[in-house]
């Protein structure tokens, strides 16, 4: 357990889809968790799924709350979202099923890779992650961390 508590999600991993479209999460992310707890699964713009687990699903809640009813661009971004986003649940083998439009938009057929952000993770196709790890290689990656102030 991490010693906040708190769900770290770190690392790299390759898994496979099942016959059911189901990909298991690594143990490492999921121990924190109950096999009830919400997560959500919703397609990035750059082509990848973006999974939220439970401290960000909240504090996205929290800001959709605050969205006004008579805010239109507000309410139209929130249909469109959440039209496109699926809520995940790991079941007891810690396997979570992925909707055919959110596998089809991310391009991946029978194996993914789960990369994790430390928050949140993503799950990507693996010519995709290889494009994204080619662009932050090397001088690019030390760029992006003193653009970041890390």
């Amino acid at each position: 357990m991490a010693p906040s508590g708190k769900a770290f999600y770190t690392g790299l991993f390759r898994h496979t889809l099942d016959d059911k479209a189901r990909l298991t999460i690594p143990s490492a992310w999921r121990y924190t968790h109950a096999e009830d707890d919400t997560f959500l699964a919703s397609p990035h713009p750059d082509g990848y799924i973006a999974v939220l687990p439970p401290a960000e699903v909240e504090k996205l809640h929290e800001k959709i709350s605050a969205m006004k009813l008579s805010d239109a661009a507000a309410q139209a971004f929130a249909a469109r979202f959440f039209s496109q986003t699926q809520t995940i649940y790991f079941d007891k083998a810690g396997r979570v099923g992925l909707n055919a439009d959110l596998l089809r938009h991310a391009g991946i057929e029978k194996d993914a890779v789960l990369v994790g952000s430390l928050t949140k993770f993503n799950i990507y196709n693996p010519a995709r992650w290889q494009q994204e790890e080619t662009r932050t290689a090397g001088e690019n990656f030390g760029d992006l961390m003193r653009r970041l102030d890390i």
